[in-house]
């Protein structure tokens, strides 16, 4: 058993491990999780309490969670005088699964920002976000029950790379010398410059994941994002690499777009997957007019970033909407908004992002059951018109109700 330094292990719990390439989950796992700043600590609160409940009722105490408060952020700074602690990332490491509040970003801290260092320094390549609709929440388009989509987004490369040099200095006027001189491009002197790498390995390890994804998961379509028409050897390249390992590694399971025009005019056959592709500014079109002919997406990080909130903003908002990164075994789940300062410690903020993404953090445990009831019950309050501040000011005739009063609300309503 490690030890640590400023982190407590609970004496009751036993921890993941993985045998032949799956997660072993114990009775009573121990869980990491990161309080968050801000609202954090108003919403993970609520989150543990629901899942409990969750947990308790749908396996009859047969079943618990050992939750292991580890530290990032602002409380970070006050236990440890650093900002992400190697002893966080280490337990995270260690023990598999892990539940995330929101992070400030450190000004001098030495960080572009948390969030993506825990996604770098444990390689969670793939940010997932599940995006669809509650019926009864506003919506600023008509039909937003339409749009179910899961959402894979390439989480360690791209423009999020952080490669980048400002404009002026010594390093910056060197690269653009050289580029101008040696690869004979016309980059103007007083440009700040970054550098865009996709590769071979993150591409492939992404959409591997989305394709099993959906197909464990009975999804009818996997499709590219990219903008490969116009950059052609990163985003083209992506896509490229999507099909190819499609084919490669899934022959059995999927069938491409051209595949289905050309060898099953059009009709799909039983049991397959369909992977496609699209260009990042025409999907952003057809997820607002066309979202039922969508499944799955798995794109680039920048274009992810975009996508995912653009998507969420049809069904509610970020407060309604769950995520994860995940790397081959590791799975943070976290919160998808910010930390919102000036709402902290004032039990008003809508604890349903990072309480839905404790529900994927179930199912991916095994423990569907609990994470189900948890989704179902997220319905029934809203049915109840029992809601936070944010729903209530989109709901005629909805009672308003704190954040510790709602999730009150939702283990009352669990059955």
């Amino acid at each position: 058993m490690p030890k640590y330094k400023n982190i407590e292990i609970p004496e009751k719990g036993k921890r993941i491990t993985v045998k032949n390439k799956k997660l072993v989950v114990p009775a009573k796992p121990i869980i990491p999780f990161i309080e968050g700043d801000g609202i954090g600590r108003d919403i993970m609160k609520a989150t543990i309490r629901v899942v409990d409940a969750a947990v308790e009722k749908s396996f009859k105490g047969k079943k618990k969670i050992s939750w292991m408060e580890v530290y990032a952020g602002e409380k970070a700074f006050d236990v440890y005088k650093e900002w992400l602690p190697n002893e966080t990332v280490d337990a995270i490491k260690h023990y598999y699964v892990a539940l995330k509040g929101p992070l400030t970003t450190p000004i001098g801290g030495g960080f572009r920002s948390l969030n993506v260092s825990l996604r770098q320094i444990m390689t969670l390549y793939a940010c997932v976000r599940p995006v669809n609709y509650y019926k009864g929440v506003g919506s600023p388009v008509v039909h937003p029950e339409k749009l179910d989509v899961v959402i894979f987004r390439e989480n360690t490369e791209d423009v999020y790379s952080g490669i980048e040099w400002k404009k002026g200095t010594k390093d910056c006027k060197k690269v653009i010398n050289w580029l101008n001189k040696n690869m004979k491009t016309n980059i103007r002197a007083d440009s700040g410059l970054g550098v865009k790498p996709i590769s071979v390995t993150g591409t492939k390890r992404l959409v591997r994941k989305a394709i099993q994804f959906a197909i464990d998961n009975k999804r009818r379509s996997v499709t590219l994002v990219h903008k490969g028409n116009i950059m052609k050897f990163t985003e083209g390249a992506f896509k490229d690499w999507g099909y190819e390992l499609a084919v490669k590694e899934f022959r059995n399971k999927i069938v491409t777009e051209d595949e289905l025009w050309g060898k099953y005019k059009g009709k799909m056959p039983k049991n397959k997957i369909l992977i496609n592709d699209r260009i990042a500014d025409s999907i952003f079109q057809q997820v607002l007019t066309r979202p039922d002919e969508y499944d799955v997406l798995a794109t680039p990080n920048l274009n992810g970033d975009y996508l995912s909130d653009a998507c969420a903003a049809q069904v509610g908002g970020l407060g309604m909407a769950p995520g994860a990164n995940m790397g081959d075994y590791i799975g943070l789940f976290e919160a998808t908004h910010g930390t919102a300062p000036k709402y902290a410690d004032k039990d008003v903020i809508n604890p349903s992002s990072v309480i839905l993404s404790a529900a994927m953090m179930l199912d991916y445990l095994g423990w569907v059951k609990a994470g189900e009831m948890i989704r179902k019950t997220m319905q029934k309050t809203i049915d109840k018109k029992t809601v936070t501040y944010d729903l209530h000011r989109q709901m005629k005739g909805a009672k308003k109700l704190g954040t510790t009063a709602f999730a009150d609300q939702l283990i009352k309503n669990m059955r």
